[in-house]
């Protein structure tokens, strides 16, 4: 029986196992389902792929790096997250290709089984699988029927030549905003079908002088400009939250003024502009996307020239009619509400997770849940952050975590989970103050709600209080069994 087991290798699951390794816990496996650790950032290598908050404050804290950019690329982030699995010896406590199908609790432990009929057994299970891990390609009528490639952005098929290729990407999101730029004068044609506008902001991105990028990343340097980045993030919140005056003063306007200045063409500004409160959907980051849509070759298909069906040759829409394709590529985002735990988990008295969240996903800090002993859930529900690093929240997780895995394998907890009384409490909490949110008013249906509204995936306040929540271990919220 191993000591713990965490499922996943992203970020989630490195920081988790790095964590156990500085306490002296070695005896961990790290289930990964898809044939290489790393999670999202090797998952996703489509063209473009980048991170969208400052490099020195998207890695872990202790570990910094001589980033090339302000903005680290995919390969880099890749590179970086490989390379802490060697720094810790990471590769031997690994399986590949072990996907989760149940967790059950069994007393005073967790049994695993996974697809391929194997067990395994644990006193602790940390869910790492992250909230953006599940793909979405809605049902088109007719796609079956298209002859031509199709794939998900999160599945790039790199066999796939898209050169002098007629292509089409179904989205405009954060996915399709950094594809854009990077296949326009590559293909034939371009047909962007945008479902929703989103606000786009400029991307202060800039390369990192190479004499620079050594001293950055000397820990005393690095740690003064994660903090200094993390602060001026933060602010963001007053204007998510506090005040819809400062939003509309240090975001909206100018998102407007960054649209009027690309975009020359009143028509297809009006296309492109948003009709809701700027923040109530991923904020988009690029200095490309609106020149990418003003090139001969490339189309917008709006909300008023919909997907009607696929053909054999390509797609049928509602006014351009016909349009023959070669390749679809749909950046049509993830099922973070239900690929939150995408497994089976069934706690005591045979509590099944899923109808526990029936209603919407809930945990004690977005981490714990009654009736389900020793189970963490990293990156759950709300614990989501629209204004800064998510690196910072799942470090501030672990701070709780950490200290229930302490007393477990100490031997002076057998199992712990929070009282309901003090989940129902949080959630309360968290749910009251989301309604001063722009995610709660602004006037939009994202991936933070579920299908009733209810704002699930993010936090409504400063990083600093969730990390302050997360630090000191509340007994009179739990229920600790000896």
């Amino acid at each position: 029986m191993y000591s713990v087991i965490i499922v996943g290798t992203g970020f989630g699951g490195l920081s988790a196992a790095i964590n156990l390794r500085k306490k002296g816990i070695d005896d961990f496996l790290m289930l990964e389902r898809r044939a290489f650790a790393g999670g999202t950032w090797l998952q996703n290598s489509y063209p473009g792929a980048a991170v969208d908050v400052q490099s020195p404050l998207y890695s872990l804290s202790g570990h910094p790096y001589p980033w090339s950019h302000l903005f680290a690329k995919q390969n880099e982030i890749a590179k970086y997250t490989q390379g802490i699995i060697k720094q810790y010896s990471l590769s031997k406590n690994i399986k590949l290709n072990a996907m989760v199908e149940k967790a059950q609790w069994n007393d005073d432990h967790w049994h695993i089984l996974l697809s391929d009929g194997k067990t395994y057994d644990c006193k602790i299970l940390l869910n790492a699988t992250g909230p953006l891990s599940t793909p979405v390609v809605p049902k088109f009528i007719g796609l079956e029927s298209f002859k031509g490639k199709h794939f998900h952005s999160n599945d790039w098929q790199h066999n796939v030549n898209l050169t002098n290729k007629k292509v089409a990407i179904v989205g405009s999101g954060a996915s399709a905003v950094q594809i854009i730029p990077a296949i326009i004068d590559k293909v034939k044609c371009l047909h962007v079908v945008q479902r929703t506008p989103h606000w786009v902001i400029p991307r202060p991105d800039w390369t990192i002088p190479f004499f620079l990028r050594k001293f950055l990343a000397t820990r005393p340097i690095n740690t003064l400009i994660r903090w200094v980045i993390y602060w001026i993030l933060e602010l963001r919140v007053i204007g998510f939250k506090y005040s819809k005056t400062i939003l509309g003063l240090v975001a909206q306007r100018p998102a407007l003024n960054h649209l009027k200045k690309q975009i020359s063409s009143l028509e297809l500004r009006e296309q492109l502009t948003p009709n809701f409160i700027i923040g109530c959907k991923r904020i988009l980051i690029s200095n490309t996307y609106y020149p990418a849509l003003q090139k001969n070759n490339c189309v917008l298909h709006d909300k008023f020239d919909n997907i009607k069906h696929f053909t054999a040759n390509g797609i049928e829409f509602a006014q351009a009619g016909e349009v023959n394709l070669d390749v679809v590529i749909f950046a049509t985002g993830y099922n973070a509400i239900d690929s939150m735990v995408s497994y089976e988990v069934i706690g005591k008295h045979g509590i099944m997770l899923s109808k526990y969240w029936k209603d919407y996903p809930r945990a004690y800090l977005g981490t714990s849940i009654p009736n389900f002993p020793n189970y963490y859930v990293v990156t759950g529900p709300n614990t989501g952050i629209g204004h800064t690093s998510a690196i910072f929240v799942i470090e501030s997780q672990m701070k709780y975590i950490m200290q229930c895995v302490e007393k477990i394998i100490s031997g002076n907890a057998m199992s712990i989970e929070p009282t309901e009384f003090a989940e129902e409490k949080y959630t309360e909490m968290v749910h009251k103050e989301m309604t001063k949110t722009v995610w709660a008013y602004g006037g939009c249906t994202s991936w933070y709600q579920n299908k009733q509204g209810k704002v699930i995936a993010m936090f409504p306040g400063f990083s600093f209080t969730f990390r302050r929540l997360c630090k000191k271990f509340k007994f009179k919220h739990h229920l600790i069994t000896r």
